[in-house]
């Protein structure tokens, strides 16, 4: 072969190399241009201060869930703009609440073979005050009205409340003094007027009243039961069947929960209702798909709820006295708190 036929053969290998090295690049920019628009189609989020400490503008924080760098991280809206953007605070939970500057972040540590998990207690600037460890998967957490008290649920067995092979456990902590009591079913029981003891108990989804009293859902027997709790006494009494995952009202006169109702799914058995402490009166609410949430209450008449998006979860809205409709609040968002 030919010097000349050797130097053609040659160029027409590094056009050819060029050629396939452009349509990659293309490529590669046309996808990215697609996921672009994709996230530009969400929410906006951006990194920023966030803080616990109620402002004048009433803020709403939640877990973001929005695909992007900031996906986890604990981040806030206004309100009265809850579609608007996003500021990211770079504090990534799997479950979270906060309220008069405090806050409950359950966090995974992610390990060489397996994830272990933690609760950590937080300041108003999200710094870490104190942590614990985790029994198992992150489920529920709740802060008192004072800031005072922490509590959060994991599943020790199981990943899901729909069936009965599972296995919880709820702890509480004085953030005042560090004392915590990791294990409710220590606590001395009552149900039905009559001390109760039995090794299949479970508790889960702490709500507080106050610094001392709160309500939890225990399960025994294959049912569930809405009690109330004295942090002080060590006590748990059974008021109601069939509550699960209860949440107080800002009033403290009524409780929204999830009920198992008959002829459901096995599989996505609950409706949200709402419990009138003093009358015992149950309102089923205007939601009527499946909820597997800890609602919380946005004021004394509105109910916030998770259920499943396109990323994860959405938040939605329902009124708590059983008229109107449900709507989407936030998409690609979870575990939400109220400041102020």
């Amino acid at each position: 072969m030919t010097r000349t036929a050797r130097l053609v053969i040659l160029l027409v290998a590094v056009l050819l190399l060029g050629s396939v090295g452009t349509a990659a690049v293309l490529y590669a920019a046309h996808r990215s241009g697609m996921r672009d628009q994709q996230q530009a189609n969400g929410p906006t989020v951006r990194p920023g201060p966030v803080s616990l400490r109620p402002t004048a503008d009433r803020r709403l924080l939640v877990r973001n869930l929005a695909w992007g760098p900031h996906r986890d991280e604990i981040s806030t809206v206004p309100v009265d703009d809850p579609q608007g953007p996003r500021t990211a605070s770079g504090v990534k939970c799997l479950r979270f609440h906060a309220a008069a500057g405090t806050g409950i972040c359950l966090q995974a540590v992610h390990g060489t073979l397996q994830d272990a998990y933690r609760a950590v207690v937080l300041d108003s600037h999200l710094h870490e005050l104190h942590h614990f460890p985790a029994a198992g998967i992150p489920t529920r957490a709740r802060v008192s009205p004072s800031g005072h008290l922490v509590a959060w649920t994991v599943f020790v067995s199981g990943d899901s409340y729909a069936g009965t092979d599972f296995s919880t456990r709820t702890a509480i902590v004085d953030t005042r003094t560090w004392a915590i009591d990791d294990n409710l079913e220590s606590f001395r029981i009552t149900k039905d007027g009559r001390p109760y003891r039995s090794a299949d108990i479970n508790i889960w989804g702490v709500t507080f009243a106050d610094d001392t009293r709160f309500y939890a859902t225990l399960a025994t027997g294959g049912r569930t039961y809405l009690v109330r709790g004295d942090v002080a006494a060590r006590t748990l009494t059974t008021l109601h069947r069939n509550v699960e995952c209860p949440s107080l009202s800002p009033d403290a006169s009524r409780i929204a929960y999830k009920k198992r109702v008959k002829g459901a799914s096995p599989d996505a058995p609950w409706r949200l209702y709402v419990l009138d402490l003093r009358t015992m009166k149950e309102t089923p609410t205007a939601e009527q798909r499946n909820i597997d949430d800890q609602a919380l209450w946005a004021d004394g008449s509105t109910l916030v709820y998770a259920l499943p998006g396109d990323y994860g979860s959405d938040l939605w809205t329902v009124p708590a006295d059983g008229t109107g409709t449900a709507r989407r609040l936030m998409t690609s968002a979870v575990a939400p708190s109220y400041l102020g």
